[in-house]
């Protein structure tokens, strides 16, 4: 086994353990949890068995493993800016609502003597 996969193996346990420790203390919703847990388990995988990488290759079509991680990692990377976008679009929506429910709110609702 090469160093790097040793450093690779163990910088993905200890991602790994940071999954677990955000879905444990409730920072993190076990949805995404698990999708974390499923991508660092798979990274132990592929560094413990590299041929693998191989196999998927000549499934996918392309000449490499390399070339192979590279074009999932593509696109595992726009499938996640869609959902921070998404997301980030829900959020938008949300204080939209709630900052006119507070406007009408104020608006509508008599104001103290004592405030200015």
């Amino acid at each position: 086994m090469e160093i790097i996969q040793i450093f690779g193996i163990l910088f993905a346990l200890f991602a790994l353990s940071r999954v677990i420790l955000q879905i444990r203390n409730r920072n993190m919703n076990l949805d995404e949890g698990i999708f974390w847990i499923f991508v660092w388990t798979l990274v132990v995988v592929v560094l413990v068995f590299p041929q693998t990488l191989d196999y998927l290759a000549r499934v996918l079509g392309v000449g490499r493993g390399v070339d192979a991680i590279i074009y999932l990692s593509i696109v595992a990377l726009f499938y996640l800016i869609y959902r921070m976008y998404a997301k980030m679009e829900h959020l938008e929506r949300e204080i939209t609502k709630v900052v006119r429910e507070i406007a009408i709110k104020d608006r509508y609702e008599p104001k103290d003597k004592n405030e200015g």
